[in-house]
């Protein structure tokens, strides 16, 4: 079994706030963070449209040298760190650096660093290229970065596995922690892929919705009318610590982390099982991990991503994995309201799935207006809703057939 695995800092900056509790204000209220883009310039594109984070100044984290330095996804996950750790109150001598990691993921890095220094080397050749664009653009550089940051010197590392990576560095983190290799971890992901490149590319593939003129109507997942994701961006990190180390030092306590596993659907790079297997097995797992039944199970926080293929896929491994249960079940995509934050979603939906154990409210599933013969569970459609929840999962799921499942639990001794 290892050791039991315990939240004790959460934080955020995303397309609804700069911060949790701001955040899951707008979540109770049903926002819609989707909007006209103003990081690139879309003008020849065919997306205008997603949801980026507002008014984030990096210099509120950082002294603006460096500032410069880092990309968008790396002082994004700065920020998030910071608000967790001060959370947490988490600290440490320096002879105990090393037992704590650092995870905090990203799908693809700094992508923007690498268009630009591509552009740059391009117009103006090799000698104009940023001398800080390989620590910008890796995807380990928020790790990195964080570690530096606080003198954290055990494990130190990005997972990447695409849309399931955030997700994925929180699992890894908990099982160093059960495993008795470090006592805590900052963990979870970064992102920021609203660029020229990253809109084009998920174009291309038909995975964006380009509903321009309505985006009060996107993403729309589980609608039978969904017609792709909205891209977003953002970051999320949590502080996890052996629960024998919180209670040491007397930390509060935010709930359980009870269980994680991952899969691979061994089937398409892009395309989910469409029977949903690889992602049934995870979520199957992960209960067992924790010791939980299907039928102890009051919210899942869903991928949901709002494409054809993924919705479906997801509602077909709810019901292998939860049987009829899944029928019963509060079901919710949070995407609807931040988009998909690539790498980074899954780690604010873990955060959501806390929240909604803390607080006994369900988030919404916004736009769903009509409903789709073959999604046809209960996703909480249009408003928040009040309801105890004693255990939650957060599915995240990603290109390359990626499966992570997180599950989560209320904390009692």
């Amino acid at each position: 079994m290892g050791r039991r695995v315990v939240i004790t800092g959460m934080g955020t900056v995303n397309p609804l706030g700069l911060s949790v509790a701001e955040t899951w204000a707008q979540v109770q209220a049903g926002v819609s963070g989707v909007g006209p883009i103003s990081l690139c310039d879309t003008s020849d594109l065919q997306v205008h449209v997603g949801c980026e984070v507002k008014g984030f100044d990096p210099e509120r984290y950082m002294d603006a040298r460096e500032a410069r330095r880092r990309d968008r996804f790396e002082q994004f996950a700065s920020a998030a760190a910071q608000e967790a750790l001060a959370q947490s109150g988490l600290e440490f001598s320096p002879a105990r650096a090393g037992r704590v990691a650092v995870i905090v993921s990203s799908a693809v890095g700094g992508i923007r660093t690498i268009q630009d220094a591509i552009l740059v080397m391009h117009e103006q050749g090799p000698r104009r290229v940023n001398p800080f664009a390989i620590p910008m653009w890796m995807s380990n550089g928020a790790s990195g970065l964080i570690a530096i940051d606080i003198g954290a010197k055990g494990p130190c590392f990005s997972v990447a596995s695409a849309c399931a990576a955030g997700a994925d560095g929180i699992g890894q983190a908990s099982l160093l922690i059960k495993a008795g290799v470090v006592d805590a971890a900052l963990a979870g992901g970064s992102e920021s892929t609203i660029t020229r490149i990253g809109l084009a590319t998920f174009d291309r593939m038909g995975a964006l919705s380009r509903r321009n003129d309505s985006p009060q109507s996107i993403p729309a997942p589980f609608d039978a009318n969904r017609d792709g994701l909205v891209m977003g961006e953002g970051a999320a990190v949590v502080v996890l610590e052996a629960l024998e180390h919180a209670r040491a030092r007397g930390a509060h306590i935010l709930a359980e982390l009870a269980g994680y596993a991952a899969t691979a659907d061994a089937f398409h790079v892009t395309a989910p099982a469409e029977d949903g297997a690889g992602g049934a097995a995870a979520i199957a797992a992960a209960l067992e991990q924790a010791g939980l039944t299907p039928q102890e199970v009051d919210y899942v926080n869903a991928h949901g991503t709002g494409t054809a293929l993924n919705d479906l896929a997801e509602t077909r491994a709810l019901k292998a994995a939860l049987g009829e249960h899944a029928y019963r079940v509060a079901i919710s995509s949070t995407k609807s309201m931040t988009g998909h934050m690539m790498g980074a979603t899954g780690a604010l939906e873990a955060i959501f799935c806390v929240l909604a154990i803390r607080d006994g409210i369900i988030p919404p599933t916004l736009h769903l207006r009509t409903p789709d013969p073959a999604c046809d569970l209960d996703y909480v459609p249009d408003r928040a809703r009040r309801l105890p929840v004693r255990a939650a999962i957060s599915n995240a799921f990603g290109f390359g057939g990626h499966n992570a499942v997180l599950a989560f639990r209320a904390f009692s001794d």
